[in-house]
């Protein structure tokens, strides 16, 4: 029996199980909560001693020590992936889309564009058009059932449109693609000649399977002077509540703008909890990684597995990367109103509505799947059991009650 088939229900308020959160999105709670981008597994023991170790001292005066964060982090990367990080070009802030949002904010000004590839990671439009910028989209591209790059639509918008930087997400959320180190060095080159910076969210590096290998924004020869948004141990070990995160800078006068700002709103100030949860992490946690990884794996086999034998009306893009599935109803025929009721009501599932990471996407839901397989065999049983039962035929009338609820 694997540590990872074990189910914990410990005293929690969990956001993903949380009724308001439930009720105002889904307008059910007696759902099984896949929806949301965090694990149901205990983090590995070695940040767990280094937790209780500060707990039980019962002191926290002032204490830093984001170099030996940074240097866990470099070491981390060089071992992990054959990369080799600078340490002293890392700037923490508290959070990845605090990073994100303060890029955006010295790369250009309000009324400018920033370009994303959707399908994508919701919240980059927020951190965007608050800041007062405008999204530019460069929509991903399905060849042979497999999401690639759009190129020369990325080239028509550079020219054409006030674009300042490009948002990159790999591997990407909530298609699952890791990109190739050819597709990287054609974008990298693309930005360069459009005086266009990247930034790379790279949150889901460590979280990349067998027939698949990371490579980062960093890594690219002539991508100095673009930015990789790595080092946040969150999604890797389950720390989404406690843990910073971390940008990598390689162009050091930019790098020193971007520390200025983020030291006068005083958001390098981590706490001593994370960091030395991050240190445990990037130095013992491979063990407890690599574990996960063999289980993740062997659960998104199953899930194929399942839907080409039980359920090939419902495609799945296999991931390369994250553990989240990508999964697209529309052979069912079904109007976005009759899905959803599908999904909630009848097979009695929250999964991420698609059309929250594009608006054209409601055909499509995303599933988390960092949860025990026998979790995961229940939640596709129930799907299959509410097709194969099928769906009142009313709701499959479009009507102006499509819209009568944000799931």
């Amino acid at each position: 029996m694997s540590q990872f088939d074990t189910m914990h229900t410990t005293e929690n308020n969990f956001a993903k199980e949380n009724p308001n959160y439930l009720k105002s999105m889904f307008g059910a709670t007696d759902i099984m909560p896949l929806w949301i981008a965090d694990m149901d597994f205990e983090i590995a023991k070695p940040i767990q001693e280094a937790l209780q170790k500060l707990v039980t001292r019962n002191m926290y005066a002032y204490e830093f020590n984001t170099g030996d964060v940074f240097n866990a982090i470099s070491d981390w990367n060089f071992k992990r992936h054959q990369l080799e990080l600078n340490p002293k070009s890392f700037v923490q802030v508290s959070g990845v889309l605090t990073g994100i949002g303060i890029l955006i904010r010295e790369l250009s000004k309000k009324g400018d564009s920033i370009m994303v590839q959707t399908p994508v990671y919701h919240q980059f439009f927020k951190v965007i058009e608050s800041a007062g910028r405008k999204v530019v989209s460069n929509k991903l591209k399905v060849i042979d059932g497999r999401y690639q790059m759009d190129f020369e639509d990325v080239e028509r918008k550079l020219k054409t449109l006030n674009i300042k930087a490009i948002i990159l997400c790999n591997p990407h959320n909530p298609i699952g693609r890791v990109w190739s180190i050819e597709e990287l060095k054609k974008l990298v080159n693309l930005a360069n000649e459009y005086n266009v910076t990247i930034i790379s969210d790279e949150i889901h590096s460590d979280i990349v399977y067998s027939k698949s290998q990371f490579n980062s924004i960093a890594s690219i020869g002539n991508s100095n002077n673009h930015i990789a948004v790595i080092g946040s141990p969150a999604k890797t070990f389950g720390m989404q509540s406690i843990s910073n995160g971390y940008l990598y800078i390689p162009n050091d006068n930019f790098k020193q703008l971007v520390k200025r700002s983020v030291e006068s709103l005083y958001l390098d100030h981590g706490n001593i909890l994370s960091a030395n949860a991050t240190i445990a992490a990037y130095k013992e946690g491979e063990e407890w990684l690599n574990d996960l990884l063999t289980y993740l794996e062997k659960t998104m086999n199953w899930i194929d597995n399942f839907l080409q034998e039980e359920l090939p009306e419902v495609i799945l893009y296999k991931p390369e990367g994250t553990y989240q599935v990508w999964l697209d109803f529309s052979k069912l025929k079904l109007s976005d109103r009759a899905l959803k009721h599908l999904v909630v009501n009848q097979a009695k599932l929250a999964l991420t509505p698609g059309d929250w990471f594009e608006g054209g996407h409601t055909q499509f839901m995303r599933m988390n799947i960092a949860s025990p397989l026998s979790t995961i065999k229940q939640a596709f049983q129930q799907l299959k059991k509410a097709i194969d039962t099928g769906i009142d035929a009313s709701f499959n009338e479009v009507t102006a009650a499509d819209n009568c609820c944000s799931c």
